[in-house]
């Protein structure tokens, strides 16, 4: 199992408007890396959800249920999507803030890329940000 961090500008496309739609597509990238990294993206892999912008923050956590097929709004076989579902809303979402300060997350995209919408986590890092949205 893989594990990644997809960013999403909350006014935009927010973590209720995904839970909303049930399955949500993740469309419209236009980053060759973030497109690398959605096309490695494999079934019941485990996604965080980052509010970008507003919040900054990560909110929950979602798994591909549709592995990468052509991004249907672009007419370019280059560019690809995948299909996510919601898996849980966290108990208390883990902002940029307190990843930037955790030693062992210095190497992070989220970091270290800031700009990248798609980012691939080990599974360490992974556990890491899960466990501190169950911190008292």
């Amino acid at each position: 199992m893989n594990y990644w961090l997809v960013k999403s500008e909350p006014f935009k496309y927010s973590w209720d408007d995904f839970v909303n739609q049930g399955i949500g597509t993740w469309d419209g990238v236009r980053n060759y890396q973030a497109r690398n990294n959605l096309a490695a993206m494999k079934l019941n892999d485990l996604v965080l959800f980052y509010h970008s912008n507003e919040g900054m923050e990560v909110v929950g956590i979602a798994k591909i249920v549709k592995e990468a097929y052509p991004d249907p709004t672009i007419n370019d076989p280059r560019w690809v999507v995948v299909d996510l579902t919601a898996v849980e809303k966290l108990p208390k979402t883990v902002t940029l803030k307190a990843i930037k300060v955790d030693e062992r997350l210095q190497e992070v995209s989220l970091i270290r890329q800031s700009r990248l919408s798609v980012q691939q986590l080990k599974k360490e890092e992974f556990d890491i940000i899960i466990s501190k949205a169950y911190e008292n």
